[in-house]
């Protein structure tokens, strides 16, 4: 079977506990193929690749390379998190660019080509991750690599009349070209990148989402949905219970019913407009005061960047407000988290929890949305309230969909969710469930291989 090699700005290292559904699927890949993984070690160093780390676990081997301060707030803190980051999230009024920031990223994905391409052999499959690592493909083909290279964005791609607003957007976004597959989450993705291909970069569409660039390269681009380990976390979720955290939270909840939100700290996640309305479902639905639990766990990220410093001070105002004003000695409202809990505690949190509350603003996919549903109790299952513009929302139809810019629309569903029957929340969940079984993390990455490998 053809090797594979992994690329990505980290490297989850064997025995790592912090490790998600993603790094899990490549992990397998690289198993049952044999490989390598590529990527930043995670740590600052004096001087940006001056060694290169090699590690052997079984078939896969694991190769980092450390990044310096300069290198890596040029690279990760300012052009991929404050420039990219917010413009593929839809929030152009937030994107900082910096022309010595873009140097950054650019040198940071040179010195990645020029170490992966002593490790590349004759044959190999390479699949580059995430928009950390766009140009990677051209700066590899520069180097004479003709190996089959996929890529897949793990972000949402907004479309071209947003994607034009990037200084030199054609500089960056054409050198996706140079890969031989590009992966996206959804059809809306799939259409933005044809959108600009075609409109902005002079590309020819080909039968099978096939495109020839400028440059006379042909690419193909494809959706493939990312999934979870469903069977994994399913039965995780089944053994929390006997847990004494699980137990601890269900004796503090003296029988309320527990709303559930699970989001790195970031401004894409809706978070306050989340806030807002609980706020409003308290307001005007008296009948639930000292019923209901909102528990909102949101891990602080990024915290050099000053809009999440930003959205941490407002959210510990809101939630002040609202436990505040409507509060009794016996009972808090709200309970927000700046923490980061395991995936096995997380799991048992969703299975007790009536509503999993999921209301990003635009989310490629959202992967908190489909544990919820696998962790469900299939005899007395919760129910999912999702943003339209989560990229899970195009598979999980049976979610009660919302537009969480609309306080009112997600305060109903809300309400719908607390009060709706055995049967109905039965008849949903089952649903979900098919598509998450037939869909899980293996189908993804193996879909994606054979696309490449093909």
């Amino acid at each position: 079977m053809t090797r594979l090699i992994v690329v990505s700005n980290r490297v989850a290292l064997p025995k790592q506990t912090a490790t998600g559904g993603l790094a899990s699927a490549m992990r397998d890949a690289l198993r049952e193929r044999g490989g390598l993984w590529f990527g930043w070690s995670g740590k600052i160093a004096r001087r940006t690749a001056g060694e290169l780390h090699r590690l052997k676990d079984g078939p896969v081997e694991y190769a980092t390379i450390d990044l310096s301060k300069d290198h890596h707030d040029h690279f990760y803190d300012g052009y991929a998190n404050r420039t990219l980051w917010p413009l593929l999230h839809y929030r152009p009024d937030l994107v900082d660019y910096n022309r010595g920031h873009l140097e950054g990223y650019l040198r940071v994905n040179t010195l990645f080509a020029e170490r992966l391409v002593e490790l590349i052999e004759p044959g190999d499959l390479v699949w580059v991750n995430d928009y950390h690592l766009i140009p990677l493909a051209s700066m590899l083909r520069e180097r004479g690599v003709r190996n089959r290279i996929g890529f897949f964005l793990h972000t949402p791609l907004p479309a071209a009349g947003l994607l034009i607003a990037l200084p030199q957007h054609r500089e960056l976004l054409e050198t996706l070209s140079s890969y031989d597959l590009i992966g996206l989450h959804t059809a809306r993705d799939l259409r933005a990148l044809e959108d600009y291909f075609l409109h902005e970069a002079h590309a020819v569409m080909r039968p099978g989402h096939r495109m020839r660039a400028d440059n006379g390269r042909i690419f193909r681009a494809g959706v493939f949905p990312i999934g979870i380990d469903t069977k994994q976390v399913a039965e995780m979720a089944r053994q929390a219970g006997k847990q004494e955290e699980i137990q601890q939270m269900q004796i503090s909840l003296e029988g309320r019913a527990l709303i559930i939100g699970v989001d790195r700290l970031d401004y894409s996640k809706g978070l306050p407009e989340r806030f807002q309305a609980y706020e409003r479902l308290l307001e005007r639905a008296p009948d639930l005061h000292r019923k209901v639990t909102f528990l909102q766990i949101a891990p602080p990220s990024r915290t050099t960047v000053p809009e999440y410093r930003q959205i941490r001070r407002e959210l510990e105002r809101s939630a002040g407000h609202i436990n505040g004003a409507y509060a009794a000695p016996d009972w808090a409202p709200i309970r927000y988290v700046n923490s980061s809990f395991p995936h096995n505690v997380l799991s048992g949190y969703y299975r007790i929890a009536r509503v999993g509350l999921v209301t990003p603003l635009r989310d490629g996919m959202n992967l908190v949305a489909k544990e919820y549903v696998a962790s469900q109790d299939p005899k007395d299952p919760g129910v999912l309230v999702l943003s339209r513009f989560a990229g899970a929302a195009q598979e999980l139809t049976q979610a009660l969909l919302v537009n969480p810019a609309d306080t009112e629309e997600v305060t109903d569903a809300l309400e719908r969710a607390l009060k709706m029957p055995l049967k109905e929340r039965r008849n949903r969940w089952h649903a979900m469930m098919e598509v998450l079984q037939k869909q899980d993390i293996t189908a993804w990455r193996t879909a994606f291989l054979n696309a490449l490998a093909a």
